[in-house]
């Protein structure tokens, strides 16, 4: 265990796209994995996909290979292989724990890995999910983050009955409909509502002086008094600051209008290019939207999605890759690049994307049992070799980890 203090209160804010930048890397958690026939391979272990032991196991494993943090994939439907529609397929899995609660259940397991469950912005209230990774930041003693996200799915809506999700267009452009503009600006100020609320109780807010009967003191609990399009919030919270002042909001984004969100509200971006041109190209359009926000000088990380299969030869992976279509009925296909080879191609595919000005890169294991163990144990150490990987936690908290330090509260006095 590390014992070097938390980096989040020291440590200068990192320097995205620095080529001295350390490399960063997560893992996105998803089910039995990525590939949707990973529940038939033999490592799989889907009958314990609904306990809480498959999940600790799995952040273990990620905690094991020093890894900055985990992503849990959660919806509000139904899994499905159509975008905006429920499926009738029972060949593929369907069903999902709840991510936050997944993350609070294995949080006291767990000793300096990152926490980041989804949530979905369009159907959560912003005061709900503030207290729930507050709580998470709590329990975790300051390694909470959440990835936001919308839904236009339209059954998705008609589970809460409170607004009217229109049918976007699949012939154009998804994120340029207003529509689905709309529900990236709702998104945003979300995020907003949520980080005033975690700055709604400052720091010494608790007093607990049995001496004096004082438990809190009322004075440094805010009302945020939110006015927006989308959200009217008077606040305060009612749970304490977290211990990070901030946890660390990411998202997940393809083009212009969710690059927006990111370099508007986000700590990490996640993206999705499939060569070192293209993540040039991506980094350089989300740098411009965050200056375009005010946003310049704080610091703020891209991370490229790889889904990958890890074997000891790149045709070995290929098979796999070809036996899982088999079983699937159908190619994989996914937004993110497929990578299939060995642990040193995808280390130097890494460190080629790194170039383009990546920070860090989120992994999906295409069969969680068998490559997330392969990222821990034969990917970590290949970047090790290579200096381009740390040996130790240097940090007790998400932020230190990432070297983003603890914000100040907007409501303290100075």
């Amino acid at each position: 265990m590390s014992t070097t203090p938390p980096a989040d209160s020291s440590a200068s804010p990192a320097s995205p796209g620095s080529s001295a930048s350390p490399l960063h890397l997560a893992v996105a958690l998803d089910g039995t994995g990525w590939h949707p026939a990973s529940w038939r391979e033999r490592v799989a272990r889907p009958r314990e996909l609904f306990t809480a032991g498959y999940w600790a196991d799995l952040v273990a494993e990620a905690e094991r290979g020093l890894l900055d943090f985990v992503t849990i994939e959660d919806g509000l439907g139904l899994q499905s292989s159509h975008l905006l529609d429920p499926d009738e397929r029972t060949d593929q899995v369907r069903g999902r724990l709840d991510a936050v609660l997944i993350a609070s259940r294995v949080a006291p397991l767990t000793s300096h890995i990152g926490l980041v469950p989804t949530v979905v912005a369009t159907h959560t209230e912003p005061f709900h999910i503030s207290k729930a990774i507050a709580t998470l930041d709590h329990v975790s003693g300051g390694r909470a983050g959440l990835r936001v996200r919308i839904s236009v799915r339209p059954d998705e809506a008609d589970h809460f009955g409170r607004r009217h999700v229109p049918r976007p267009d699949l012939t154009a452009d998804l994120s340029a409909q207003p529509l689905v503009t709309d529900l990236f600006d709702e998104a945003a100020d979300h995020v907003e509502v949520v980080r005033r609320l975690w700055d709604s109780w400052e720091d010494d807010a608790e007093i607990r002086d049995v001496a004096t009967g004082r438990f809190v003191d009322r004075d440094k609990l805010h009302y945020i008094d939110f006015e927006g399009r989308f959200f009217s919030v008077k606040g305060p919270s009612i749970t304490p600051r977290p211990p990070q002042g901030q946890p660390l909001v990411t998202a997940l984004a393809h083009r212009t209008v969710p690059y927006r969100l990111v370099a508007r509200q986000a700590d990490v971006g996640y993206v999705t290019p499939h060569d070192t041109g293209q993540a040039r190209a991506i980094v350089a359009e989300i740098r411009a939207e965050q200056r375009a926000a005010g946003r310049a000088d704080e610091p703020l990380h891209i991370f490229g999605d790889l889904v990958v299969l890890l074997d000891e030869t790149r045709a070995a992976a290929e098979d796999r890759l070809a036996r899982l279509d088999d079983l699937a009925g159908t190619p994989y296909t996914s937004d993110a690049r497929v990578f299939a080879g060995t642990p040193a191609q995808l280390a130097d595919l890494v460190q080629d994307l790194q170039s383009a000005g990546l920070t860090g890169f989120r992994l999906r294991p295409a069969v969680t049992g068998h490559d997330l163990p392969a990222v821990s144990r034969l990917l970590v150490p290949e970047l090790q070799r290579r200096g381009a990987f740390r040996h130790a936690y240097e940090a007790d908290t998400l932020r230190g980890l990432l070297g983003l330090a603890r914000p100040a509260n907007r409501y303290a006095a100075a």
